[in-house]
């Protein structure tokens, strides 16, 4: 068993406050217990909770700037679900610093799936009260480029322009400069045309009669050029 300092160190968070990671580290079931405990870490779970969603959404907003709302939406979701986070709980083996009532333990709360995801957010709530959301994002940068290749490797994004996206940033750390190159026929039956380049060379283009269309079509013209089947870049290491 650790101690609560033995785990402030081991998890990066050492000049932590004691007093607001012991709150963190407080389950219900131990204040029930322990009249002299006045707070358990309910309040700072739904803190963690959406301090935790907030700068996920601003991670992914910013690592992949041509993936839409609603795309974004379901990786956020993906990536904070609860197993997820009881599994970052169970490395950090934060199971054996929490205070839990005789009850609890006795009935396997440690390694509980959701008593773990619980207290990882409480964790994350406390960090963020404390330290401000910069030390938060430090404490959960390495869990969040973990967690998003392992996202990334089950999901399928549904268009071409999301998959060209990823694709690109994890070979060659850019992202894809799209180009209106053409417009043809008349206002009511307008067709664009965009090419899509990488700075190395690479390019697709691609027709439609819409910008996004034919950005799609672009976007699936430079997939089929690399000769990357679209829909295994996910599953197969990104496609190299």
């Amino acid at each position: 068993m650790l101690s609560m300092d033995e785990f402030a160190q081991a998890a990066g968070i050492a000049d932590m406050n004691r007093g607001m990671l012991r709150r963190a580290l407080t389950h219900s079931s131990y204040v029930n217990e322990n009249p002299d405990v006045l707070e358990d870490n309910e309040r700072l779970e739904y803190l963690g909770d959406a301090a935790l969603d907030f700068y996920v959404a601003e991670w992914l907003y910013l690592r992949f700037p041509e993936v839409d709302e609603g795309e974004l939406t379901r990786m956020r979701a993906a990536m904070v679900r609860t197993e997820n986070l009881a599994e970052l709980a169970r490395r950090l083996r934060l199971g054996e610093v929490l205070l839990l009532g005789r009850g609890e333990e006795a009935s396997g709360g440690r390694r509980r799936t959701t008593l773990l995801c619980d207290a990882f957010e409480a964790l994350v709530g406390a960090l963020y009260l404390d330290k401000g959301l910069e030390a938060l994002g430090s404490f959960v940068e390495g869990f969040l480029e973990e967690t998003i290749e392992v996202v990334l490797n089950e999901r399928r994004l549904v268009d071409a322009r999301s998959k060209l996206q990823i694709w690109a940033q994890a070979r060659y750390g850019v992202t894809p400069n799209y180009e209106t190159i053409g417009m043809y026929g008349p206002d009511h039956a307008r067709e664009f045309e965009i090419k899509v380049s990488l700075t190395n060379g690479l390019s697709g283009k691609g027709r439609g009669k819409s910008k996004q269309e034919a950005a799609q079509r672009a976007a699936a013209d430079f997939l089929d050029s690399i000769g990357t089947d679209a829909d295994l870049i996910m599953g197969s290491g990104y496609g190299y």
